[in-house]
């Protein structure tokens, strides 16, 4: 598929969501700009800054500082569902489509995949349980080291990164040989588990998941930790760092991908009516009171 280039001073690089995209009714299809636009829009200048300082301080020592201030799941003991509904005091000051409570996107994602996968439960409770680490931001964490679209640390940025070419400029590690290169620190090939990713909610509950040792299926936990990752899931970089356990993931996150992004609309869901549904999935699968 031709990748569409922006012609931006903010980012000259292709828009890494045009590349994979799920089949879309006809008034969505008339206006494939319509989500991931980094161009223009009223939300812009929000996003823009979201991300010059994501990608000015998320260096490899700040990673590994917060994988060892987090790693304890210490901050808090909630259930998911509670969880959840804290998010409805979240906006993703780093999400160019939407402006409302990021709980809703929650149940709206679930709803999309249960509609299109009936027969997946555990594959519903990942669309509602996807964003759950976006609570580091009601914990005193600024928003560029919570949200946003993930990439590796440790080595050069690749172009589908989002505004590459315009906000990695004063981030120390571009300027260091150990971590500027391609490769950068890591062995050809060396899978995605052994890449230390940018730090933000999917990492952090990614990591919180198997601390409380959900019962979900391999593929869950795969979904949850790089549906953010978008230069390597629709941009098509960083394959270099991929092990065939990574090709053979891909489509079950680009799977994900497609609910995660156009189940977002204004029309929101019912959620009081949905709970018990989602209630009934999170006793099966993560139950009880855990450790965030």
């Amino acid at each position: 598929m031709m990748v569409k280039w922006l012609k931006s001073p903010l980012h000259q690089g292709p828009d890494p969501s045009l590349i994979y995209r799920p089949d879309m009714g006809t008034e969505a299809a008339k206006d494939k700009g319509s989500f991931r636009n980094y161009t223009s829009g009223p939300l812009l200048d929000r996003v823009f800054a979201t991300y010059k300082l994501m990608h000015t301080h998320q260096t490899v020592d700040f990673v590994r500082k917060k994988h060892a201030q987090f790693g304890s799941f210490s901050c808090n003991k909630m259930t998911v569902m509670e969880a959840v509904d804290m998010l409805d005091s979240l906006v993703d000051e780093s999400d160019p489509d939407v402006d409302f409570p990021n709980s809703f996107h929650a149940f709206q994602t679930a709803e999309g995949i249960r509609k299109a996968h009936p027969d997946k439960d555990w594959f519903h409770l990942v669309g509602l349980l996807h964003d759950l680490g976006k609570v580091l931001a009601l914990w005193g964490e600024p928003q560029w080291a919570v949200v946003g679209d993930t990439f590796p640390v440790g080595c050069r940025p690749q172009a589908s990164v989002v505004f590459c070419d315009s906000t990695f400029q004063e981030n120390p590690d571009l300027w260091d040989p150990r971590y500027s290169s391609e490769l950068g620190m890591y062995q050809p090939h060396c899978g995605l588990e052994n890449v230390l990713m940018s730090w933000g909610h999917d990492e952090y509950l990614y990591q919180m998941m198997r601390f409380n040792k959900f019962s979900l299926p391999p593929e869950a936990f795969y979904m949850i930790r790089f549906h953010s990752f978008y230069p390597w899931h629709t941009g098509g970089d960083y394959r270099q760092l991929c092990s065939q356990r990574d090709l053979d993931m891909l489509p079950w996150v680009q799977e994900f991908n497609k609910f995660d992004l156009y189940t977002k609309c204004p029309d929101l869901p019912d959620v009081d009516k949905l709970r018990p549904y989602y209630q009934e999935l999170i006793d099966k699968y993560c139950p009880g009171v855990l450790s965030w």
